[in-house]
């Protein structure tokens, strides 16, 4: 699978494996800049070291540069040492070399979901008076009111089991 010239990198960690202007990016991609906890963020670290580990033992290594993808955000790119981050429009830059691609992208985006959004709620209108008719016929007396009991018993009621 291709991305501006990129493909599906095999190392473990690693999504995107680009080359530009002779720098091989070896890229993870994130959605936004608040992503992980402590532990997903030392793994990406390691895997990052693992990957130019393995590569940098090929004698055509070249340049490589590690980089985290923020897919959206205005955070400047910056240099974490071990890998670049790099955010927003200059990601998708990086990505496709077309400065403007952020915007090119979100327009389809938008026409596809007019186009459902009629769908969606027609769905979801139909889903919940279906569910509330099971609930209704499941959980309530024939007044109408729910028979907590019965809907204690259903959800947590485990004793004779």
């Amino acid at each position: 699978m291709e991305c501006g010239g990129g493909q599906k990198s095999p190392a473990t960690g690693i999504d995107i494996d680009l080359i530009r202007e002779n720098v091989r990016y070896l890229i993870s991609v994130k959605s936004g800049k608040n992503w992980g906890n402590s532990s997903q963020h030392k793994a990406l670290r390691q895997h990052f070291a693992d990957a130019v580990r393995v590569l940098k033992q090929s004698k055509h290594s070249g340049e490589i540069q590690p980089t985290l993808g923020i897919c959206y955000g205005r955070a400047r790119t910056t240099n974490r040492g071990l890998f670049l981050r790099i955010a927003g429009q200059n990601f998708w830059h990086l990505l496709s070399g077309d400065p403007d691609l952020n915007i090119s992208i979100i327009e389809p985006l938008g026409f596809d979901a007019q186009k459902y959004d009629d769908l969606f709620r027609e769905q979801k209108s139909s889903s919940l008076n279906r569910m509330t008719g099971e609930f209704i016929l499941q959980f309530c007396d024939a007044k109408g009111a729910v028979d907590w009991t019965r809907l204690v018993s259903s959800v947590s009621g485990n004793l004779s089991q």
